[in-house]
């Protein structure tokens, strides 16, 4: 399963239902994109630090972003920019999921829906 960014926010900020989620997954994987995106939101290099050894500590997959999933982004990005105003964060995460065959878990169901392929599992902050 590939976590995308929101999710991942929210159990950093400690929300139980992410925190529960989260914690009974085991071990998971992230985008660069989602890496990169998490650590614009850090505050200093105590966060970082913690951050990292949470990856480390849980044996998170970080996929790297290469050739197959680049042209996969950019077919979506081609195809919904215009009709569905596709942003590039989502198009990398989203062709990344769908590359490796994983599951996409959101909490941004509405950015992702109309990707033919893409495995959506949703992720609700509040019941």
């Amino acid at each position: 399963m590939l976590i995308d960014t929101d999710v991942l926010i929210e159990y950093l900020k400690d929300n139980k239902r992410a925190t529960e989620l989260i914690d009974s997954l085991g071990s998971f994987s992230i985008s660069s994109v989602t890496y990169m995106e998490l650590i614009q939101g850090l505050r200093n290099q105590e966060e970082l630090r913690k951050w990292k050894t949470f990856l480390k500590e849980r044996h998170i997959q970080h996929i790297l972003i290469d050739q197959e999933i680049t042209a996969k982004a950019i077919f979506w990005m081609e195809e919904f920019f215009l009709s569905h105003h596709l942003r590039m964060a989502d198009s990398l995460i989203a062709a990344t999921a769908n590359v490796y065959g994983l599951d996409l878990l959101t909490g941004n169901i509405n950015d992702y829906r109309f990707l033919p392929g893409l495995n959506l599992k949703p992720f609700r902050v509040h019941n």
